[in-house]
Formats: C-alpha cells, structure tokens, sequence
C-alpha cells in the first residue's frame, strides 16, 4: 500500500509540473485568451499540503488576474513584451546569455531540440528560445510518450543548459518593472517555480 501511494504521489507531482510549465508557455507567449483567464480566475488556491512553498505565489497570480480585466491584462502583455520595435523586456535567452537576440544559443538550442527529434513549427512568430517555447519543450519532457526522451535525465540537461543559466533573471527584471501588475506576479510565482525545479535536479547529481 505504502508503494502504490508513493508511485501515486510521484505521478502526480510529474503531472502538476508538466502542467505548470504548459501554462506558463500560454501565458507568456501570447495575450491570454478569454477562456484562460476565467480558468485563472476560479483557480484552486490551497496547496494540497498546506505552506506548500509556491502556494503563496499561486495565490498571488490568481488575486492578480481576479483583479485585472481582461483588457488591463493584454495591455500590459504589449507593453512589455509586445509592440512595435524594441519590446520593455525581452524573453528569449539569447538576449540574456549574449546580449544579441538570435545569437549562438539559438544555434546551440537547435541542434540540442533536433537530437530530441523535435523541431519548430513554422507557424510559431517566435525563435525557440523565447521562454514559452522552452517551458513547452520541458513540458514535453515530462509528459511525453516516448521514455527515450521524456525522462529525468533529459529534463535536467536541457534545463541547465537553456532555462537555469537566464530565466530567473528575466523573471527578476519583470517582477521589478513598474508597469507589471499581472505578469509581476506571475513572474514572482515563475521565479519560485524555477528555484524548486533548480533544487530537485540538483538532488539528482
């Protein structure tokens, strides 16, 4: 009985991850539709173990997105990220980790994406290290069928090479900024995120 719980529990904190990471990747590569945001809004906010440390800054994001309008909110999407020219705050790790967006990473992303037999989709805007099409590569590491590249050792690698080196510092710059309300807070619960990710895989070493 003891096992069966303990596979049951380890399948389940696999699933909420894997979740997370899918509504991250929505929420942070377009303006978030209708239909999303009324999910947010009636959200769950007790953690099923209470002071579960991102319960807090769960808690948050769904305050936040209970407090702004859906319009408020894509208006603070294009300002930050979006609009013509050069957006308030990037997402995409080459501009972290070089400085240059489309630089080397990009390069080195591809050929890492390709050994995992995955490739872009030609309707995406975006290049592949924009963070919502990372987090979605991490979600299908976790919750992919094929257990040749959907398992432990290939999430940890790909997160230290293409999220751990820059993703908590964009996270940081957003939650700083003035005109972030929503995505401050969302990013406040990204940052949370990152670091419990951060610690399990550093368990696995």
């Amino acid at each position: 009985m003891t096992s069966n719980l303990q596979s049951s529990s380890a399948l389940d904190e696999e699933t909420a991850r894997a979740e997370i990471y899918g509504l991250l990747a929505q929420l942070f590569y377009q303006v978030p539709s209708a239909d999303l945001l009324a999910q947010l809004r009636v959200a769950v906010t007790d953690a099923p173990v209470e002071g579960g440390f991102l319960e807090e800054p769960w808690r948050q994001v769904v305050a936040a997105a209970r407090a702004c309008s859906d319009l408020e909110i894509a208006d603070e999407f294009n300002s930050l990220f979006g609009g013509v020219g050069k957006p308030e705050i990037y997402l995409f790790a080459s501009h972290y980790i070089s400085g240059f967006l489309n630089d080397k990473p990009v390069a080195r992303l591809r050929e890492d994406l390709d050994a995992l037999g995955l490739q872009r989709d030609e309707s995406m805007s975006e290049t592949e290290d924009h963070f919502a099409c990372l987090c979605e590569v991490m979600r299908y590491l976790i919750a992919g069928d094929d257990v040749r590249v959907a398992n432990l050792t290939q999430q940890r690698e790909f997160f230290a090479k293409h999220l751990q080196p820059w993703a908590s510092d964009m996270a940081d710059v957003i939650s700083r900024h003035p005109k972030a309300q929503f995505y401050g807070r969302l990013a406040d619960f990204t940052q949370a995120f990152l670091g419990i990710e951060t610690q399990g895989f550093d368990l696995l070493t």
